[in-house]
């Protein structure tokens, strides 16, 4: 049985995610954010199915695949940033830190949508009202976990933070599958929530210095057939992008 999270409307979103670490909008509340009607994002989830497969798993896994892009948000302007790796201190993930991982970029078209530009801008804005007001570097990981190796693992790292300031994790579909669950701890205490995101588009909204956050694996409802479980993962950082650099 899957429990369901308990929904944060949009005009409370800021005051939750301040009190508790976290707090998880729905597709309407993000509908509302984007100044969209609803099914304006119908066509987005076929960008999913033109993920390349991720070759970086130390697991010797094929169960994700994924695409990444850069871009700095201030205020409401959002601009793409020349593409670059992927990278993670293994203080942060100690499984896939250390090492430059290049993705493909995200489909232009994507990019492209006038809806990317205003989600983005519109996150940016609950990591403001989180942090203060200032440019934030945003990284964007479409992905899909499946079930080709008869299990996939959504965070193949187990429990974690992304040392950013804000992470956004939005459900863009549940196709055949069981397990999925998203795990939510207190940082620095016990405490800890679970709920399953299935309405697509709800997403969750994680204070990375506060909390750590996993998913549990994910199996096929029907083996012969298999599943997948796709998700849009945003990650926000003040003073500059995660890199050997700035480590």
């Amino acid at each position: 049985m899957m429990l369901a999270p308990a929904l944060t409307p949009l005009s409370g979103l800021d005051a939750t995610l301040a009190a508790q670490g976290f707090a998880v909008l729905n597709a309407h509340g993000l509908n509302e954010m984007l100044s969209a009607p609803p099914g304006a994002l119908a066509a987005w989830p076929a960008y999913w199915d033109r993920l390349p497969a991720d070759g970086y798993l130390r697991d010797g896994g094929r169960y994700r695949r994924r695409r990444h892009s850069c871009f700095i948000v201030e205020g409401e302007v959002v601009t793409q940033v020349a593409h670059r790796p992927h990278w993670q201190p293994v203080s942060y993930n100690a499984l896939h830190g250390g090492i430059q991982r290049h993705f493909e970029p995200i489909e232009p078209a994507l990019v492209a949508d006038p809806l990317w530009s205003r989600w983005l801008a519109g996150m940016a804005a609950r990591a403001s009202a989180l942090r203060g007001p200032r440019t934030w570097y945003v990284e964007a990981h479409p992905f899909r976990i499946d079930t080709t190796d008869g299990i996939g693992r959504p965070t193949p790292e187990g429990a974690h933070r992304d040392g950013v300031d804000l992470v956004t994790v939005t459900l863009i579909s549940r196709v055949g599958i069981k397990g999925g669950e998203t795990r939510v701890f207190e940082a620095q205490g016990t405490a800890g929530q679970r709920f399953t995101l299935s309405e697509p588009f709800s997403t969750l909204l994680l204070d990375d210095e506060r909390v750590i956050h996993e998913s549990t694996p994910i199996q096929p409802l029907d083996p012969a057939v298999g599943g997948h479980r796709d998700t849009l993962v945003l990650t926000f950082r003040s003073g500059g992008f995660q890199g050997p650099e700035n480590s």
